[in-house]
């Protein structure tokens, strides 16, 4: 039994340290996003200003650590065995969801997970013992701490609430006071607002954190708890005296603040959120030390009351250690920096290339909230309608100031910066000293919203993306706390019955699922790296480098549709329903890739030169019809899949043959146009339009030798539509090809003229 604990407590230690991992990759964007999107600083201060503030923060969050041990469940309702197998499952669950999560760029809510799955592995074996002990099931509520558990689920929804009427309220007090052009006004209301923010910052992390140092003494916690008013007071007169010298000096007291704001929500963070990471390792630790306290204890009934007790705190190494490990995750974690973009671009103050669709709550809500603008327009007298408007000119995304956007340039300014980690670090530091384990991410991203709608960030061209990524981002953590709950449900269930077959299973699914999930994401990197390649907008502004990137584009183009059109027939014959599958995923990557690009045209079509301007109607003509092409054989995979799937008849052996030659013909075609492209040899042009009519009188005679068999021999409808709309479509896809070739053929002559 000793050397089975060791193990449960060793593969514990590597749980957390592995959870602490895929936690910080998901919850970096709370304290990293504020400071990147605005740029106020370089990026090597933010991380070491952000890992100063997790090794402080991880010292702040020994109070939070009692959740784990019986925040949620009743200790004293369960025996040492139940206790181990609710921690393993947990563990087990959390780290699986997460890392999925983190593939996917979602950033979920690590609190959200690691309380559903504490309720979903203590109600399983609350059930559990039920029913093998013929209880009542009127005592399952006696398991469970519902009264903390209620209070952390409401304090989690509200704080949605608060978080985006706050931070938007804050936001536009905050920007009608400095307006855009805040540097003229930096030297008056800017040390005010310092004197404020950091004054703010500090009570809410230094005097109400601590409350929950376990390393200070009662009397200076009681002597802060009775004088906080008096030193709030003080902080604010000694910071706003710190910000007007900051001032006299020449430094932008936002940075100072950004700087600050950043190591409070950094600290926030941890002292927050440490406890779902590794909460559960430390409580299993503390069990096991419980536990063997009395020697020959049944580990089936002896009873884990003793968990509740307030005397038990985290240890001070552990506390330090997490931190190390989280530091280490922020500097090194690739996935950390797919959440982080998910958030920015919600926040980005411009238009661009946005990553959720709309729907149709999102269309509905941006509707209404336009029709209620029009009214408060109608009321609103005129001037100060236009007071206020003028106090929302941002130059930023002036086209009429600005023509090139480079790169480097910030998402949103630093006003905004400053208040949304002013109040995401106000409030989580509430949260922590009140020890409710308040979602970071659901504060911070909220506070972000808030402030990005009420900067007027959601314009009429991107609010109803914005809206709809709001709600995608909020529906994913729904969906953790439904797959937290079952999958720790789940997993307990498997350990109490299984024992150490199932512990040992579960370590070996756990294991496959992030090995694999790790060679994805690389993968997934790795693709979006060369894509961005194909079209690097700030790079392309000459009318040669327009060619060299168009043809580079349209030849890999062709070489991708050839081969999916010659497998969307093949699998069709053989009536192979997994490789049409497969082809349908992969001809509506090559479409979402052009798609992408043509999203980027704006930018494109903005950085370049005079001189290669009219280069641009060549490129954007060649990517729609590219965009035709793929299209069509779009179609004809979608049409063959179904007609498969719906197990219909198949291709006549006439039919097959003719289908055969119409793709080698085809296939010959397409590789010398990519050839063409490839090489930046256009003198077989010409050539390669004369070829297009043969192959399409071909197909017209198929059409011809179809409509005779319908009359004469054809008894299938079916089989008839398929192969009328594979010809048409295969029609559509020459005539596509020829339209560009004919374009090229134009703009060669063009560019001969104008040399």
């Amino acid at each position: 039994m000793e050397n089975y604990l060791y193990l449960v407590l060793i593969t514990l230690a590597v749980l957390a340290v592995i959870d602490l991992m895929v936690g910080v990759s998901n919850d970096a964007v709370n304290f990293l996003n504020s400071a990147i999107g605005s740029k106020a600083l370089p990026f090597k201060s933010i991380m070491i200003i952000a890992s100063l503030g997790i090794l402080f923060g991880s010292v702040f969050s020994s109070g939070m650590m009692e959740i784990a041990r019986s925040g949620i469940y009743v200790p004293g309702k369960f025996t040492f065995d139940d206790v181990i197998t609710i921690f393993l499952a947990v563990m087990i669950t959390d780290i699986i969801l997460l890392d999925v999560f983190n593939f996917f760029g979602l950033p979920t809510s690590t609190t959200v997970s690691i309380v559903f799955e504490l309720l979903g592995a203590a109600f399983c074996l609350a059930i559990y013992k039920i029913v093998t002990t013929d209880q009542s099931w009127a005592t399952l509520s006696s398991y469970i701490n519902t009264d903390k558990a209620s209070e952390i689920v409401y304090s989690i929804l509200l704080s949605v609430l608060i978080s985006f009427t706050l931070g938007m309220i804050v936001q536009y007090i905050s920007r009608v006071l400095f307006t855009f052009q805040f540097e003229k006004k930096l030297k008056t209301i800017g040390v005010f607002f310092g004197g404020i923010a950091m004054a703010a910052i500090s009570y809410f992390i230094l005097i109400k954190g601590l409350k929950e140092v376990s390393f200070l003494s009662d009397n200076i916690k009681d002597w802060v708890k009775h004088h906080e008013l008096l030193l709030l007071g003080i902080s604010f007169v000694v910071f706003t005296l710190v910000s007007y010298i900051i001032n006299l000096l020449g430094y932008n007291i936002l940075k100072v603040i950004i700087g600050i704001g950043t190591f409070a929500l950094a600290l926030s963070f941890a002292g927050n959120d440490l406890v779902n990471f590794i909460g559960v390792p430390v409580a299993a630790m503390q069990s096991v030390d419980i536990f063997q306290s009395v020697p020959g204890a049944d580990p089936d009934a002896y009873t884990m009351g003793a968990l509740a007790s307030s005397e038990i705190v985290a240890p001070l190494w552990a506390l330090l250690f997490a931190g190390i490990v989280m530091v280490i995750t922020l500097w090194t974690s690739k996935k950390a920096k797919t959440v982080i973009e998910t958030e920015m671009s919600l926040s980005n103050q411009g238009d661009g290339n946005e990553k959720f669709k709309s729907n149709k709550l999102s269309r509905s809500i941006v509707r209404g909230f336009i029709r209620v603008g029009s009214v408060l327009s109608y009321v609103m007298p005129r001037t100060m309608q236009a007071s206020i408007d003028k106090k929302f000119e941002n130059p930023m995304i002036d086209p009429g100031l600005k023509k090139k956007k480079s790169k480097d340039e910030p998402m949103f300014d630093m006003i905004r910066a400053s208040v949304n980690l002013m109040v995401a670090s106000i409030l989580i530091a509430l949260g922590t000293s009140m020890k409710l384990p308040l979602s970071t991410t659901y504060v911070t991203f909220m506070v972000a919203m808030g402030t990005a709608f009420a900067d007027r960030a959601w314009g009429r061209e991107s609010a109803v993306y914005r809206v709809s990524g709001v709600f995608h981002v909020i529906g994913g953590w729904f969906v953790t706390a439904a797959c937290a709950f079952s999958g720790a449900f789940i997993f307990a269930y498997f350990l109490k019955i299984g024992g150490i077959i199932t512990f040992v299973i579960s370590l070996v699914v756990l294991a496959l699922l992030l090995y694999r999930n790790a060679k994805s994401h690389d993968k997934k990197i790795k693709a979006k790296a060369l894509q961005e390649l194909n079209l690097e907008k700030s790079d392309i502004i000459g009318l040669q480098q327009v060619i060299e990137t168009s043809a580079q584009q349209i030849s890999e183009t062709f070489s991708k549709t050839n081969i999916f059109y010659k497998e969307a027939i093949d699998s069709l014959i053989k009536e192979d329903l997994v490789a049409l599958s497969t082809n349908k995923k992969l001809v509506k990557k090559l479409l979402n890739d052009l798609n992408s690009t043509n999203n980027a045209m704006y930018e494109f079509i903005r950085n370049l030169d005079d001189s290669s301007v009219k280069g641009s109607r060549y490129y954007i003509i060649s990517l729609g019809y590219l965009q035709d092409m793929v299209e069509n054989v779009a179609v004809i995979n979608s049409n063959a899949l179904s007609h498969v799937d719906n197990n219909h008849k198949h291709l006549r052996i006439s039919q097959a043959k003719d289908l055969k030659y119409v793709v080698e013909q085809i296939g010959n075609w397409f590789s010398q146009i990519h050839n063409t492209y490839r090489r930046l040899d256009f003198s077989k042009i010409d050539e390669h339009i004369r070829d297009r009519e043969e192959i399409q009188d071909y197909i017209n005679n198929l059409l011809d030798k179809q409509i005779d068999r319908i009359r004469t021999s054809e008894n299938s409808p079916k089989n008839s539509r398929l192969y009328f709309s594979i010809l048409l479509e295969t029609n559509e896809l020459i005539s596509s090809t020829f339209k560009l070739l004919r374009l090229h053929k134009e703009f060669e002559s063009f560019r001969q003229r104008n040399k």
